[in-house]
């Protein structure tokens, strides 16, 4: 019986991992998102101003690079949660 038991205690584990790290995905997505829309918005409404324009481009270039870091962390980790739990 005690097999069972780390059987079952394994597998939550493993699928709280895998809720955690799609949290951290979402997490990523929702701060690329803010700093995308921030970026648009200053771009857009500010069309005057050089240094607004140059903030919102920096915006716009940081979201994109905040949701390519999420991305690529989400796939590093569910990789490793993936060949872990094969073993």
């Amino acid at each position: 019986m005690p097999e069972a038991d780390s059987y079952v205690r394994d597998r939550l584990a493993v699928v709280r991992t895998k809720l955690a790290n799609e949290r951290t995905l979402l997490a990523y997505l929702r701060t690329a998102l803010m700093l995308i829309a921030s970026g648009v918005t200053l771009w857009r409404f500010h069309p005057t101003g050089d240094l607004d324009r140059a903030i919102g481009w920096g915006a716009i270039a940081a979201g994109i690079v905040v949701l390519a870091i999420g991305a690529a962390r989400f796939y590093r980790t569910h990789g490793a949660v993936e060949q872990t739990h094969a073993d």
